[in-house]
């Protein structure tokens, strides 16, 4: 190869400015993110999309969305890593060999060097290892181990001096001896390739080929062929001699990526130039870069001394970072002229575009940028201290009026102008564009405003709402100022004239204004510029140029564009998330740059990217784990795959459900979402989260499916789970038979003992009631009987009463004739004797106390008897005397009765108490009467 062609062919120029470059997006993996150690030593990626990291700790497996770890089986540092179809080979300290998973969907490790008795050599490392037609290389620095996947064997390729490194170039495999050359292996065996000294003792870190002649990358000197001519002094050669270079790759694209040891790694095209320098000071997790990998999407990952790294070299989106605040917060930017401006809250810059310059700062500029408008083929700056003309890289203040928001055109030589204090006129003249003065009447600051006709402006104030002004035709007076009632004011609200409609946006939706109504309404299509559920800021951007609607949510970037072959308008989406735009809120930017390039406003800088919707490949969804949780056990992985449904015991009702898309760039997330079969109809809501636990299932079949998309593409397949939670033995089949049965017979037994029941209550029941009518028939007894009793006592009384008149009568009859007998006992004896003897058979007692008993008896019956009873031993004279003394007659009484003196009455009643023994205490009529 000629000096000339080599040179044209790799090297146009070197030519970098660091703190200018707009580079990939860089995504950082630290070793708390992948929970092992620091350093990384290789990378490989499977057929479905896994990537693989031989790190310090052990084996490394990144789906995408989480890292597992698998530690090295021999507790030492794994070197590398080969993905080929389903297993994982990878070498390290004294064993190589393959992992493989299994149908729990964990890795397991096999030992080549055990299965194959391979006797190693002391201290063996394995540092690299190549797959080429069916066959494993695996690399030390004494030997090259040669494994066939088909018939397991193992042969040996021995060095008498050390391996640096193994090549695979297109079909054929090189290493590098040191201090001998370059080897090529050939049918099993190695042959030398060059022994030049150059390639000798120079560690080679790179063999690629061009023009179907090799091409040598050393470590410190530079480019050499294994042709006569060698690049030495090449401007890229010089430039990275000193670099410390540690490794390199050639990309799919014919790029390359080097890697140092101390700063960081080079992006070069294909051509040579030097298109990025990636270190820590831009975005690099560490400069010491150990390994260098291109996946299948083409991005590439860096294993770093200190974390991982991955460039997305393939994504549309460049950044331009400002880490020491040089430009600030980019509010507004436009291209024009061949410059590229930026307004800043430091103030205006500028460069060439393209082009690899710094930003330069505008003098005089000082200061908040608000706007940066282009009219009548003029730049004109809206600045926090006034209005400044933009010419290249110098101003021309044309107003000092301080808060200049924008500005819109009236006529080819009349512009309105809103302010922190209202709206002014800026007038064209000969001198050119000059400041005229400010229309009186309204004094609000006017940040967005837009013209419409009949001198009608409309003025969003998002404290206030949108004002509505009639301005007369010399646009000096404002001649009506009125609220639009038809809207809702709203924060990061906006107005803005599109196809020469009035549109107002807010966290509501989108509104167009009706002249016909003379009101706001909601615009159906506009409105799906500002979805309520992915609502950031309601601020829209109409862009002339490329006459498109924009809108900013948390996750995209929306805009509309006319269709080309209908009156409808389309909306697309862009993944482009809040968190990587970075932005101000309600101060969303976007510019159009030339090769339809947009560049979007950040806090410490700003994004590049076009607006097509990158075609997604074709990433499957899968799930990577189950894990069966118990009440008290530790969790257990199941079967990734079964050839029945699955049944599981009741007491590990808990299952853990993990899954992954193997999409791995950071432009556009990816969402989940999960649906339960058997427990709800109803799909989750989307969510970033690869894992969902559900606890405690009831029995029953469930079918569990996952979902996922990238950005707002769906993907396609839809995986999904089947299993059975069996019944606790407690609520078995048997056991629900036995229940019922108990049931049964609980029930035969309650029936029995309710029969019992209800006949033992019925028969107390009865007793009850037979005891209430025996009770009723003793009280009706007793009724009759307190009749009959009552009956009797009067019957008694009635006695008493006859007995007493009997009683009184024999007394006045026997008083009666004694006074007779004593009257005619003074008269002739002879004559009288029969009427006295007439009178004393008159005065016969026996006959009067016959009849007195016989009544005594019937008044008080028992009397008689129960006094014979107590004192047996009276007479029947005694018992006449105490019948007399029942009556409580006195002795003067009784006296005629006995037919007696009263003396003699006391005389019997002296001896009555004698017979019945009564106590000189106790009245003898109170005794008798008590009886």
């Amino acid at each position: 190869m000629s000096r000339s062609s080599f040179f044209t062919l790799f090297l146009l120029f070197v030519i970098l400015k660091v703190n200018s470059q707009e580079l990939p997006l860089i995504n950082r993996f630290s070793p708390e993110n992948y929970h092992a150690e620091s350093q990384n030593w290789s990378i490989s990626q499977s057929e479905n999309g896994y990537i693989y990291v031989a790190n310090n700790k052990g084996l490394l497996e990144f789906n995408g969305a989480s890292w597992d770890l698998y530690p090295t089986p021999n507790q030492t540092i794994m070197r590398s890593v080969k993905a080929h179809e389903n297993k994982i080979f990878t070498g390290f300290y004294m064993d190589f060999g393959y992992w493989q998973k299994d149908e729990f969907g964990i890795l397991n490790y096999t030992s080549l060097v055990k299965e194959n008795n391979i006797k190693l050599l002391s201290d063996e490392q394995f540092w690299n290892i190549i797959e080429l037609d069916g066959w494993i290389l695996f690399q030390s620095l004494q030997r090259i181990y040669i494994y066939n996947l088909s018939s397991d064997l193992v042969k040996v390729i021995n060095s008498d001096s050390t391996i640096t490194k193994m090549f695979k170039v297109d079909d054929s495999v090189y290493f590098q001896k040191f201090g001998k050359g370059i080897f090529k292996i050939e049918k099993g065996i190695s042959k030398l390739l060059s022994d030049k000294k150059e390639l000798r003792d120079n560690i080679v870190v790179l063999i690629y080929k061009n023009n179907q002649k090799l091409v040598f990358l050393t470590q410190g000197n530079g480019f050499y062929t294994t042709e006569d001519e060698f690049e030495l002094n090449s401007e890229l050669t010089k430039f990275l001699k000193d670099k410390s270079i540690y490794n390199a790759k050639q990309l799919s694209d014919g790029s390359f990526v080097i890697g140092t040891i101390s700063n960081g790694a080079f992006y070069l095209k294909s051509t040579g130039e030097i298109q990025y320098v990636l270190n820590q000071e831009n975005g690099l997790s560490n400069n010491t870069v150990l390994t260098t990998f291109e996946d299948k999407k083409g991005d590439i990952w860096l294993g770093l001394d200190n974390g991982i790294n991955k460039i997305d070299v393939t994504s549309s989106f460049r950044i331009f970072k400002d880490p020491n605040g040089t430009l600030g917060t980019v509010y507004t930017a436009s291209y024009f002229n061949g410059y590229l401006y930026l307004g800043t809250n430091q103030g205006l810059f500028a460069k060439k575009y393209p082009s690899s310059d710094k930003f330069s700062f505008i003098k005089n500029t000082q200061g908040q940028v608000w706007s940066l408008d282009i009219v009548d083929d003029t730049l004109f700056c809206g600045h926090n201290n006034g209005t400044f003309i933009v010419n290249n890289t110098e101003v021309n203040l044309i107003s000092t009026i301080d808060g200049a928001w924008g500005v819109k055109q009236i006529s080819n030589n009349k512009l309105l102008q809103g302010n922190y204090d209202g709206l002014y006129i800026m007038e064209k003249s000969s001198n050119g564009w000059m400041l005229s003065h400010k229309i009186e009447g309204f004094n609000n600051s006017c940040k967005f405003f837009e013209i419409h006709h009949n001198n009608t402006v409309f003025v969003n104030h998002e404290y206030k709402g949108v004002y509505k002004l009639k301005i007369d035709q010399d646009f000096k007076n404002v001649l009506d100022v009125k609220i639009d009632s038809s809207i809702t004011k709203g924060v990061h609200s906006s107005i803005v004239k599109y196809q020469n409609n009035i549109i107002y946006a807010y966290k509501g939706g989108v509104f167009r204004y009706f002249d016909k109504a003379g009101k706001f309404a909601r615009d159906t299509m506009l409105d799906k510029l500002i979805l309520k559920e992915d609502f950031l800021s309601g601020k829209i951007i109409f862009d002339k140029q490329s006459n498109k609607l924009f809108s900013f949510s948390q996750e995209n970037i929306n805009y509309l564009r006319p269709d080309k072959f209908s009156a409808h308008s389309i909306i697309t989406r862009k993944g482009v998330s809040n968190s990587l735009r970075k932005g101000a809120v309600g101060y969303e930017n976007i510019q159009m740059l030339p090769e339809n390039k947009y560049l979007l406003g950040t806090l410490n800088g700003y994004i590049l990217t076009d607006l097509k919707v990158s075609d997604k490949l074709n990433y499957e969804l899968s799930i990577t784990g189950i894990k069966n949780n118990s009440v008290n056990g530790a969790p257990k992985q199941l079967k990734l795959y079964n050839d029945n449904t699955l049944e599981l015991s009741p007491k590990y009702n808990s299952l853990e459900f993990s899954y992954s898309v193997p999409y791995l760039s950071t432009d556009a997330p990816v969402k989940y979402q999960y649906q339960l079969e058997g427990y709800t109809n109803d799909w989750s809501n989307w969510s970033y989260e690869n894992k969902v636990l559900f606890e405690n299932l009831f029995f029953g079949e469930y079918k569990f499916k996952v979902r996922a998309k990238i950005g707002d593409d769906l993907v396609e397949n839809i995986p999904s789970y089947e299993f059975i939670i069996n019944r606790a033995w407690y609520i078995s089949n048997f056991a629900i038979a036995g229940y019922v049965l108990i049931v049964f017979v609980f029930s035969l037994f309650m029936d029995r003992l309710y029969k019992r029941y209800y006949r033992k209550q019925r028969e107390d029941l009865l007793r009850k009631q037979e005891r209430e009518f025996q009770l009723k028939s003793l009280e009706s007894e007793k009724e009759l009987m307190e009749i009959r009793n009552t009956q009797l006592k009067q019957d008694v009384d009635s006695k008493n009463r006859e007995l007493a008149v009997s009683t009184m009568s024999m007394i006045k009859k026997n008083e009666l004739l004694s006074s007779l007998k004593k009257e005619i006992m003074r008269g002739d004896e002879k004559s009288l004797k029969q009427v006295i003897k007439i009178i004393d058979n008159n005065l016969n007692d026996t006959d009067d106390w016959q009849m007195f008993k016989e009544a005594f008896n019937n008044a008080d019956k028992d009397f008689i008897n129960k006094l014979k009873k107590m004192h047996n031993n009276l007479t029947p004279n005694d018992l006449r005397l105490c019948a007399y003394l029942r009556l409580n007659l006195s002795s003067k009484e009784i006296a005629p009765l006995l037919n007696i003196s009263p003396r003699s009455v006391e005389v019997k009643r002296y001896r009555l108490r004698k017979k019945i023994d009564l106590p000189h205490n106790v009245n003898l009529t109170n005794y008798i009467l008590d009886i």
